[in-house]
């Protein structure tokens, strides 16, 4: 098979990455790619900005099998319809599905109309409007652009303050552009986040292993939202009960009423949720894997992913089988300088084939450019350091050895990825010690 990659970030060279493993695969194209996946693939620099007819040419010309498109824009934007038009393979979900992702408000809508559990909200296209209500229930709420933002477009309002300068740097400073022409607030759900990540064919869906983010910028989940700065897999806090929980209650209900608007979902469904003292809550949905998600998801898959595309695109899902690796990966993300704010671009990167040497240790390219030879920083998030290892700790601890490998000027990244599975598996641990000692 020929095989397309559409983006340039960490997700579509982890992606590629994962392809290029498979025996089905005879050659593999990205565009445009970035200096990580032209080591293991063919990037060419293809607009994506005239409704994706460029592309579409480049697939027909190089007779491309599959396509999978790797970020949010393009999904949103309709790139599977024009790839469908032309009767060229595309993996991900069309406009109409893609909607799920590209408008938080159409999100809320369909939950609350389908019962499936969320945060209480309202959506606001007036800024005055908005802050009238939020110092009318003067209650801790996050303040969301109701559009693509990249992942940044969240803003918590635990304050008055702190919520009406939310709604006036989405709505009136427009640091988002047009995904603030409408905003989302909604009450703050407290707990536990995880991220929650299926296929779906539009009616079967294949629950991946789980896996959690960390948004923040900081440590200790302090700071500005980000795309975020590192991931692991598995995720303690997703028992297997409430894994199956989460099927029955929150993705197929959801799978189920796409359908029912006839907006069949084909493609991956990423549930970032809030574990809550009264179950599971839905804070966003994503139409493609996660970023940082994606590279412990796929560094941990044992199974083939091209088969499982096709079946997607097939309506054939229910009769593939995943399998899993069973040990733990951690992925920390290194960032530039000031990122999710101004950041300076072009610092040269050393030390990757170093950290790439370590054993268990693959280092994603998320944000990286070609400079006079060097591979140089080119983005916000730089690079997504990841390990796979016997279990949660030995992989924190591999991941954060090949950080160590790695240097450029102001480079930037958390200190802490992992703390909260660490924190459960510290205290199952205590607990198990209790119990033997009671015996």
């Amino acid at each position: 098979m020929r095989i397309l990659v559409v983006g340039s970030g960490a997700r579509e060279h982890t992606i590629a990455w994962k392809i290029v493993q498979g025996p089905l695969v005879e050659k593999v194209y990205c565009g445009p790619g970035n200096p990580g996946i032209a080591q293991i693939a063919e990037c060419r620099s293809i607009s994506l900005e005239d409704n994706f007819a460029a592309l579409a040419d480049f697939a027909e010309t190089e007779k491309i099998d599959l396509t999978v498109i790797g970020p949010e824009d393009p999904l949103a934007r309709g790139i599977v319809d024009v790839f469908q038009a032309r009767g060229l393979r595309a993996f991900g979900p069309d406009r109409k599905a893609a909607v799920l992702e590209a408008s938080k408000d159409f999100a809320k809508r369909l939950m609350t109309q389908n019962g499936i559990p969320t945060a209480a909200h309202r959506t606001f296209e007036d800024a005055d409007t908005a802050i009238a209500y939020l110092e009318k229930i003067n209650a801790p709420v996050f303040v969301k652009a109701d559009g693509l933002a990249a992942g940044k477009g969240v803003i918590p309002g635990l304050t008055l303050e702190t919520a009406i300068k939310a709604v006036q740097a989405i709505m009136v400073d427009r640091n988002f552009g047009s995904a603030g022409d409408k905003v989302v607030i909604e009450e703050a759900l407290f707990g536990e986040e995880a991220s929650f990540t299926v296929l779906t064919d539009g009616t079967y869906c294949l629950p991946f292993v789980s896996s959690q983010d960390h948004k923040m910028s900081l440590d200790g989940d302090r700071g500005k939202n980000t795309g975020g700065m590192g991931a692991y897999s598995p995720a303690p806090v997703m028992t297997p009960e409430l894994s199956e929980q989460v099927m029955n209650t929150i993705v197929q209900p959801t799978i189920n009423a796409m359908a029912s608007e006839g907006r069949i979902f084909k493609g991956i469904l990423y549930v970032g949720l809030m574990i809550t003292e009264t179950g599971p809550k839905v804070i966003e949905f994503n139409c493609r894997l996660g970023d940082p998600e994606a590279q412990v998801l796929l560094t941990r898959m044992e199974s083939d992913l091209v088969p499982m595309l096709d079946a997607c695109i097939d309506g054939t899902l229910d009769t593939v089988e995943c399998k899993w690796k069973p040990e733990a990966a951690t992925c920390v993300v290194m960032a530039s300088g000031g990122y999710p704010d101004a950041y300076e671009t072009g610092k040269v990167i050393t030390g990757l084939d170093q950290a790439n040497a370590l054993g268990g240790v693959t280092v994603f390219h998320a944000g990286t450019q070609m400079r006079d030879g060097d591979i140089a920083t080119g983005g916000g998030r730089v690079l997504g350091v990841t390990a796979l290892a016997r279990d949660i700790k030995s992989a924190i601890e591999g991941a954060y050895r090949g950080v160590e490998k790695i240097h450029f000027d102001q480079a930037h990244f958390r200190t802490d990825i992992g703390y909260r599975a660490l924190n459960r598996v510290s205290s199952i641990d205590k607990r198990e010690v209790s119990n033997r000692a009671s015996l």
